[in-house]
């Protein structure tokens, strides 16, 4: 049996679906345009003064000013940064808890610890990469090798091979290191440092012959000759130092190892509130000036999407498996 409607009654139905219509949509735009209402916290999973806390303060700065909130650092660290990664999974999904994510906790750690207690894909919702950052490999002045080949052909000579030092055990230097001995068969020996700091003492002291770190720990040594810069590991030469060739320029193809930085949400955080953020982080990382003060900390802007954010970190888990496993490196 079909019913009918008279015409009035179709009549104050269309005048309440529109009256719906008129109140709900600028309710719902209201709400995404009010975000961010209250300071964000962004946790930081190192100590302060290093690199990736530097460069985290210093684009927090300039992005809140375009969100009009500030955006508080909360040093959290602990456990090579699986604690502040910990911290940011359990933290509520609305857009108000960030975590600085870096290469090393997050594609290195989950193969590197039996236990990490995250999931680097399944757990957050990536806002967007802030940048790369060029690893370098140095030498003592005296050390009688001037180049990359040079370098692995005094490693196959030298008993023992060539020892190098890096800021730690599973750090993206050891890992690129290891990834150095597979693609070229250099004989190196790691020695892991509390820091990248004491492995520069020790190095420039002839204590150690080769430091492998980013750019920004070695950049004043090399430039004052204390020093001797061999190569980067990044595809392209550092801005920096741009007189330094790269692996893949001194013989040694297919090599591109490098940390990165970004900011990442608790998983299920509303993805207009992501766009949102993204959308800011990427127009604040294209400012000439938050270019410069990030290139002068060794870190290449690199803005992005949220999707290209997820696959490099995807990318990445299943590049430096095979290398830590190959290399039998575990911290328990």
């Amino acid at each position: 049996m079909t019913m009918s409607m008279n015409p009035s009654h179709r009549l104050r139905l269309r005048w309440a679906l529109a009256l719906c219509t008129s109140v709900l949509a600028p309710m719902s735009f209201a709400a995404d345009d009010a975000f961010p209402s209250k300071p964000i916290r962004v946790i930081v999973p190192f100590t302060t003064g290093g690199v990736a806390d530097t460069s985290a303060r210093l684009v927090a700065e300039h992005l809140g000013r375009r969100l009009n909130q500030q955006i508080v650092i909360d040093n959290k660290p602990g456990a090579s940064g699986n604690i502040g990664m910990a911290m940011v999974k359990a933290a509520a999904p609305d857009g108000y808890t960030w975590v600085l994510g870096f290469d090393g906790t997050m594609v290195i750690n989950p193969h590197v610890f039996a236990k990490v207690g995250f999931d680097s894909i399944a757990d957050y919702a990536p806002i967007g990469k802030i940048g790369d950052a060029t690893l370098i490999l140095v030498a003592h002045p005296g050390l009688a090798a001037k180049n990359l080949q040079e370098v692995i052909a005094l490693s196959k000579k030298t008993p023992g091979g060539l020892s190098y030092g890096t800021s730690g055990t599973g750090s993206t230097p050891h890992i690129a290191g290891e990834l150095l001995k597979i693609k070229s068969g250099a004989q190196l020996t790691h020695v892991p440092y509390k820091g990248g700091g004491q492995a520069m003492i020790d190095v420039m002291g002839g204590s150690i012959p080769l430091v492998y770190t980013a750019v920004a720990g070695a950049y004043n040594h090399v430039k004052s000759g204390k020093l001797k810069p061999i190569a980067v590991s990044s595809q392209q030469r550092a801005g920096s130092l741009p007189d330094v060739p790269t692996f893949g320029e001194s013989g040694v193809n297919d090599f591109n190892a490098y940390s990165w930085v970004g900011f990442l949400a608790p998983a299920q955080t509303p993805a207009a509130i992501i766009q949102k953020l993204n959308t800011e982080l990427n127009a604040t990382l294209n400012d000439p000036v938050v270019r410069d003060k990030l290139r002068v900390l060794g870190i290449e802007a690199a803005p992005g999407s949220p999707e290209q954010f997820r696959e490099e970190i995807r990318r990445d888990l299943n590049r430096y498996g095979p290398v830590v496993k190959a290399a039998g490196i575990q911290v328990e």
